[in-house]
């Protein structure tokens, strides 16, 4: 068995991209084809935490082709899984019982899906996986980066593997293996939204010292198969409202797409104040409201999963670039809000930055900053994209939904589109974490108990989400604080992790709260790290856990 001090064996690569969702297989890809084109021979490889390629990949999703079209300007003849054109979109405001519709004329055009696909983003990464893979990038699933490597001048050197086997104890296995270090003359991070490395990556950097706090909203979703009869393809739908009231921002969508297959799901912004409300609870009465419920009547629910999005937009962008590496993709903070799309725009970055790097490879130079990749992003359509949707997410935060999400974005969106705004450029104020407030200004919400047929709990989707850890290793979501845990977020907030958690993650156990124990469970964790953004504490943090661990989600 090999020692946990043992030194880790290394490979060299040119680049090394740490993610393989659309931003990091997209600069594999870009980075692969200038080298073919030049006549070079640049060494890429890619992590993935997932057991597979797409594995943790969660998405709506929309596709806006525009970054595709630029990769591949033929993959309408390569067989890509895009399949779903849009030919209708519906956006509804909802009410208790009954939804009005927003006349598509008046909202502004930015809003409108024509010429978009709605798809499985992960069967498209996967797609995206093969054909790096054929132009020589290496892939490496099931293998979870954990430890960012730096060399004696600070820089970043590359990142480590995790240790495989180890122990709850924190001791090795029999099964234990030591991890593996890969280190490269850059490093591109293209973990997602909330990324582990990448959070250090900001901190250690500062990266965010001139940059808004980020704000995330929790996106729960679910995969329905339904009878042809109450299916169309090509349909998107969006609403607004209930069953959020107007000081919790947050939106529902239906996209009808493939063979009866309905993707449906609610994204709850995660500045709400309540911490009495659950968003699992919200999205599963949200299916039950008239404008939708028709849909699935008859249907199987055939997967579920949930994800934190990044909803700061262009003021919460942090600094990209830093010695020896990167920031590319939703990790900092690429999401069109109004839009509700941010893969077109992790596509780009991911081309931008290998862009820049194989410039640079071609002068000599490694574990320096690419300038070049911060400098074409300062110009590029991903931030005019941000820009003109700037004031979105602070306006629904500041007037609600109605007056904020409705009417003044609107009128906000629509000047926009000759570069003006009434508002300049608003600020976002508070983290997520300190928007929480006290339990005893609010009364508790008493959600309707699942029915099984269109509602469900937690953990019969948690099963459907494929989610599975193995159950010796270390607990990866650490509290710095048992004791705060137990006097504030349970004393002051009445456990709002128990409620903000999709996947029975937390529970306070026992009778009084003098005699309650906090337990992790952290085999049903969907990685969607909610509790490292919304303990009001931010006592919480997620780390890597073993490679291949998590959901395992085949069609979302």
């Amino acid at each position: 068995m090999t020692d946990m001090n043992t030194e880790r064996e290394f490979m060299e690569y040119d680049v090394v991209i740490v993610g393989a969702g659309p931003a990091g297989l997209s600069a594999a890809i870009r980075l692969k084809q200038l080298a073919a084109d030049a006549g070079r021979e640049v060494t890429v490889t890619v992590l993935e935490k997932g057991s597979e390629v797409g594995a943790h990949i969660l998405s709506g999703a929309v596709l806006d082709p525009v970054a595709l079209d630029e990769l591949f300007p033929d993959w309408r003849e390569m067989n890509a899984p895009i399949e779903t054109k849009v030919k209708s979109d519906k956006f509804l405001y909802l009410g208790p019982g009954g939804a009005m519709r927003i006349p598509n004329f008046v909202l502004p055009p930015l809003m409108s899906n024509h010429g978009n696909y709605i798809v499985s983003l992960g069967n498209v990464c996967r797609w995206l996986a093969e054909q790096a893979e054929a132009l020589g990038v290496e892939i490496y699933p099931g293998f979870a980066a954990a430890e960012i490597i730096y060399n004696e001048d600070g820089s970043v050197k590359g990142v480590a593997t995790g240790d495989m086997g180890v122990g709850k104890d924190g001791t090795p296995r029999d099964a234990f293996m030591r991890g593996m270090e890969l280190h490269g003359k850059y490093t591109f991070f293209a973990e997602g939204a909330r990324g582990s490395l990448t959070k250090q990556m900001i901190k250690k950097f500062e990266l965010d010292k001139e940059c808004e706090p980020p704000k995330f909203g929790i996106g729960i979703k679910e995969l329905w198969e339904v009878k042809p009869e109450n299916h169309r393809p090509g349909l998107v739908e969006h609403g607004f409202g209930w069953p959020l009231d107007n000081r919790t921002g947050g939106g529902a969508f239906l996209y009808h797409f493939d063979k009866n297959l309905v993707s449906v799901g609610l994204v709850v912004h995660l500045n709400y104040k309540n911490p009495w409300l659950s968003p699992f609870d919200e999205f599963q009465k949200m299916k039950t409201h008239p404008a939708f419920k028709d849909t699935f009547e008859g249907g199987q629910r055939i997967a579920y999963g949930a994800r934190v999005i990044t909803e700061g937009g262009f003021q919460s962008v942090p600094k990209l670039t830093f010695a020896g590496g990167v920031l590319i993709g939703c990790g900092a903070g690429f999401v069109n809000l109004p839009r509700i799309k941010g893969s077109q725009n992790a596509m780009l970055s991911g081309m931008l930055a290998a862009e820049s790097a194989f410039e640079a490879l071609g002068n000599n130079r490694a574990n320096d900053t690419l300038n070049e990749y911060q400098d074409a992003y300062d110009n590029s359509p991903i931030a005019k994209d941000l820009w003109r949707v700037r004031n979105a997410k602070p306006l629904w935060s500041k007037f609600g939904t109605f007056l904020g999400g409705l009417v003044l974005t609107g009128l906000d969106l629509w000047t926009n589109t000759i570069g003006f705004s009434f508002f300049g450029t608003m600020k976002h104020g508070k983290s997520d974490a300190e928007t929480l407030e006290p339990a005893a200004k609010f009364e508790p919400i008493n959600y309707p108990a699942p029915d099984g047929v269109l509602t469900f709990d937690r953990l019969s989707s948690v099963f459907l989400s494929g989610t599975n850890h193995e159950e010796e290793q270390p607990v990866h979501l650490k509290l710095s604080d048992d004791t705060l845990q137990k006097s504030s977020e349970l004393g002051v907030f009445a456990g709002p992790s128990t409620r903000y958690c999709p996947a029975a993650v937390y529970e306070w156990i026992g009778e009084n709260g003098e005699d309650k124990t906090y337990q992790i469970n952290s085999q049903n964790c969907v990685h969607c790290k909610t509790c490292d953004i919304k303990d009001p504490n931010r006592n919480i943090t997620w780390s890597a856990p073993e490679g291949g661990g998590g959901p395992n989600y085949p069609n979302m």
